[in-house]
């Protein structure tokens, strides 16, 4: 029995929501595709037997994508934040993400090449912005604004500077 998720964020692409997914799955481990289901006859804005919507998993979270066709487009005010365990992890996403027409943005966010914005942050930035000491997390916070994509020793460094 499977267990549905009460809540699945949907994406909306334009007609290449298969395209994205297998991308996505193949760039984050534990992903997979559930299922695809195709387009009637009587669909709007659909070929028949063309997909309409995929149900997936990315890393444990459920998603669908939508071929919606051209009324909306992705923008910033929702974003995919991954929780990256060291920088290496961070890299690797960073560099699957802004592959072929992904773009860095600022302070860890990029855009990728289908339109969405994601943020690749490292778990150690929550750990320093949390530190007991305000100081230390002002000094993180400032050297994480002049950054593109993050960098765990220059944040690291930053914490332990004195002022």
């Amino acid at each position: 029995m499977t267990v549905r998720q009460k809540i699945t964020p949907c994406l909306w692409f334009e007609d290449n929501a298969e395209e994205a997914v297998r991308f996505y799955t193949s760039v984050f481990p534990g992903s997979s595709v559930h299922s695809v289901h195709r387009a009637r006859a009587d669909t709007p804005g659909n070929k028949e037997g063309g997909v309409l919507l995929i149900e997936f998993t990315l890393a444990g979270q459920s998603y669908q994508a939508l071929n919606g066709g051209p009324h909306d487009t992705f923008n910033d005010a929702i974003s995919l934040s991954v929780d990256c365990a060291d920088q290496a992890e961070v890299d690797r996403y960073w560099a699957a993400l802004t592959a072929d027409g992904g773009r860095p943005v600022q302070c860890g966010w990029l855009k990728d090449k289908y339109g969405i914005s994601w943020q690749i942050v490292p778990r150690r930035l929550t750990e320093l912005l949390s530190d007991p000491d305000p100081a230390k997390g002002k000094r993180v916070m400032e050297a994480m604004l002049k950054m593109v994509k993050l960098d765990v020793a220059a944040l690291e460094a930053a914490a332990a500077a004195k002022s």
